[in-house]
């Protein structure tokens, strides 16, 4: 395991005992990635079927532009690798996490039908990289899932080309996907959109529409 290998799963297994304590990641849910090498691109990602609560070093692999694992490996990489390495590829991001947390399976369902979700007027906005005031209005796209990945890849980046203000993106009945320059910016990315996500979905139980007053 090279250094950035070793140096991604650490940084893998802190953020996935996090996210599992906060129910983002149950089960085998969730994955993540982080560049190790630009070009040509390779990824360190973890693989399928494994708690991000309980990541060893193994369950981290590196993965080329084709998705395929580089060098003998074990394990699988995540079934949605070319989902992470579109990301990498359109936005040039440094790293990707996809979380399944309650809120955003149900906020996918109530708004598929609509393409997306608007969130605004939010404090918490600001959190997001380039977010100056809260009001600033995010729209977050709502995809709908495909188990046929190379598809559902081309569709995630023809999505990112062209929307290029976006921060994340949703599939429906799954749950999110958000990314940054680095892990560190990825992970606050995660904790400012799911924030947002539960706090429009307690409101709309209350009986509170979207925001409207950006």
């Amino acid at each position: 395991m090279t250094s950035n290998l070793r140096t991604a799963a650490r940084q893998f297994h802190e953020i996935g005992r996090d996210f599992y304590a906060r129910g983002w990641v149950l089960g085998t849910s969730g994955n993540f990635s982080a560049v190790v090498r630009p070009k040509p691109l390779q990824l360190a990602i973890t693989a399928s079927s494994v708690s991000k609560g309980a990541l060893r070093p193994r369950d981290v692999l590196l993965v080329g532009t084709d998705g395929a694992p580089v060098g003998k490996s074990g394990t699988k990489p995540s079934a949605e690798t070319l989902l992470h390495l579109a990301v990498a590829r359109v936005r040039g991001a440094g790293a990707v996490l996809h979380t399944h947390s309650i809120w955003s399976t149900v906020l996918s369902e109530t708004y598929g039908s609509s393409g997306g979700l608007r969130l605004a007027g939010f404090e918490m906005l600001k959190g997001l990289e380039g977010v100056r005031t809260h009001q600033h209005a995010e729209w977050l796209p709502i995809l709908a899932n495909d188990q046929d990945i190379p598809a559902l890849a081309r569709t995630v980046e023809a999505l990112l080309e062209s929307s290029p203000g976006i921060h994340g993106f949703l599939l429906r009945g799954h749950g999110l996907y958000t990314w940054g320059d680095d892990l560190a910016q990825a992970r606050r990315h995660v904790e400012i959109l799911e924030f947002l996500l539960e706090t429009l979905g307690r409101m709309e139980a209350l009986g509170h529409g979207p925001r409207e007053d950006s």
